[in-house]
């Protein structure tokens, strides 16, 4: 999944590109048909080569139940769409639906219906209340989340049997101890990568495990005391010698490549790396448990991207709803998410897809979701701040004065 750029602010790094693979180029969100017929202008971002297809079949089906709808379709990739989008505003030119990740700015700007106003209640109620609460600001809900990604431990069986262990760690007391001894029967027991490529994941599993976080919308919490006790913890591993070599200078994506060569013990990875271990190393012997925490209690990182619907010349809101409804409802919706790879974001949705082994521990995991603030001003200085300065925590550097000084980069001083 794509973190890209809020509307009107940059963010520190993008994830994924892929080719843009259709452009309709729509004319302002005002085309209405003949004979109260309605026109929707959808714009959405790609996230595989069968992004384009897929919501092809999704409109055909939907014009079919709904003959006086036409939608266009508009598929950008995640290099060009915020630019695309940005553009679009700034012509008063935007779609009336609108698929990406950020929606804060649009917000604060009034361009977007309120969730209530584009969705019914039925589909409201049904997201899963994590995500509802991820996309509202000041109690109002905005963005409708689209698909989810949440992290879990992934652990190699064969190492655990080879150092002596059968179950996976509960808390860091007991990750500690089976780092150790994954340690001591030759390998790196586990994978802490605090290198650029997404250091403040890594560090967000320490700090929402202490019973820390990043803060909300409204204030960062970098340099709390919860927050301090989860870097020392960082630390305490890395001292012992128990992760891999250089912490600091180690990328998330390489290091999961050598867990799946079978060479590290435990690290947090996210969905996809299930299709990549059968591709890459279909023999692997893993596990996938809920992330260990301070004291045991259940917690994910989430993430999520989300639709929405802009205000436009013409009143389209009931177009927008019937719409919306049907792609939320639990066939269409499931099917969706599960041929993109994702986690669905709403309770029907997760029951469609249960019967799904490869990501069942993920959606056990998705209610107790935590999320990184982004609808904060001031996230972007944070987590670029994190990405640069976490590592030092491997050189010794003494973790409250570490967060303090990227919790005043955080808030510009």
């Amino acid at each position: 999944m794509k973190k890209s750029l809020r509307w009107g602010a940059a963010v520190a790094m993008a994830t994924a590109a892929t080719m843009t693979l259709a452009s309709c180029g729509f004319g302002g969100g005002s085309g209405s048909a003949s004979g109260g017929a309605q026109t929707l202008d959808l714009m959405v971002a790609s996230y595989s080569d069968n992004t384009k297809a897929e919501w092809q079949q999704i409109i055909k089906d939907f014009e079919a139940k709904n003959s006086g709808i036409t939608v266009n379709l508009d598929v950008e990739s995640w290099t060009d769409i915020n630019n695309v989008i940005k553009t679009k505003v700034q012509a008063g030119k935007q779609p009336d639906i609108l698929n990406i990740d950020a929606f804060a700015g649009f917000a604060a700007d009034d361009l977007l219906y309120p969730a209530k106003d584009i969705v019914s209640s039925k589909t409201l109620d049904d997201f899963q209340t994590a995500f509802k609460d991820n996309a509202s600001i000041d109690g109002t809900q905005y963005g409708l989340p689209f698909i989810a990604s949440a992290r879990a431990l992934f652990y190699n069986k064969d190492l655990f049997t080879k150092a002596g262990l059968t179950d996976p760690p509960k808390t860091w007391a007991e990750l500690e101890a089976d780092a150790a001894k994954l340690k001591a029967s030759g390998t790196v027991g586990y994978g802490m990568p605090l290198g650029a490529e997404e250091a403040q994941a890594e560090t967000a599993i320490w700090f929402y495990g202490a019973g820390g976080g990043y803060g909300d919308a409204k204030k960062l919490t970098i340099d709390s005391p919860e927050n301090v006790t989860g870097a020392t913890e960082m630390q305490k591993l890395i001292k012992a010698g128990v992760t891999e070599a250089n912490p600091g200078s180690t990328n998330r994506t390489p290091l999961m490549n050598v867990f799946i060569q079978g060479k590290v013990g435990m690290q947090i990875g996210l969905p996809p790396i299930v299709a990549q271990i059968k591709d890459k190393n279909p023999a692997l012997q893993y596990g996938i448990a809920p992330i260990p925490t301070k004291d045991g209690s259940a917690f994910t990182l989430g993430v999520a991207d989300h639709l929405m619907a802009f205000k436009n010349k013409t009143d389209k809101t009931a177009s927008i709803k019937k719409f919306l409804d049907y792609f939320y409802s639990a066939p269409v919706y499931s099917k969706w998410v599960g041929a993109e790879g994702f986690l669905p974001t709403t309770k029907t949705g997760a029951e469609a897809m249960a019967s799904n082994e490869t990501i069942k521990p993920f959606l056990d995991l998705l209610p107790n979701a935590k999320f990184y603030p982004s609808t904060n001003a001031n996230w972007a200085a944070a987590q670029g701040a994190i990405q640069s300065q976490i590592g030092q925590l491997g050189q010794g550097a003494n973790p409250a004065d570490l967060l303090k000084s990227i919790q005043a980069k955080a808030d510009g001083k």
